[in-house]
């Protein structure tokens, strides 16, 4: 009795775990850093299940952007006159997250965020 009840919880646990995934639709503000110097873009997503699109606004002008969101994993990119941004993170919780971006081929860092 006490194993069937503990397979229970256990299946029940990875279900739940497994159904996690982050909404991070809404403006955030990303402090960067990286070797030579900071950043402070603002981001506006919208997210459609995995499908992430929105906006970049920040020392590059304004671009669209699009990615994804797996879980709490976090992909999306952009081209703007400075050239092609990847960024790469891990949602932290409804109002944070945190990871490593490049401007492809000249520089990358790392990036903290705040949703508004």
């Amino acid at each position: 009795m006490l194993r069937r009840a503990l397979h229970a919880t256990l299946v029940a646990l990875l279900m739940v775990s497994a159904g996690f995934a982050a909404d991070i639709t809404g403006n955030w503000q990303f402090s960067l850093q990286t070797p030579t110097t900071k950043g402070s873009p603002s981001f506006e997503f919208k997210q459609d299940g995995e499908n992430l699109t929105g906006n970049y606004t920040g020392k590059f002008g304004t671009s669209t952007l699009s990615g994804t969101v797996k879980g709490d994993q976090v992909e999306f990119s952009f081209d703007a006159p400075g050239g092609k941004f990847l960024y790469k993170g891990t949602v932290d919780g409804p109002t944070s997250m945190k990871g490593d971006f490049e401007l492809v081929g000249k520089e990358k860092g790392t990036f903290t965020a705040t949703k508004k």
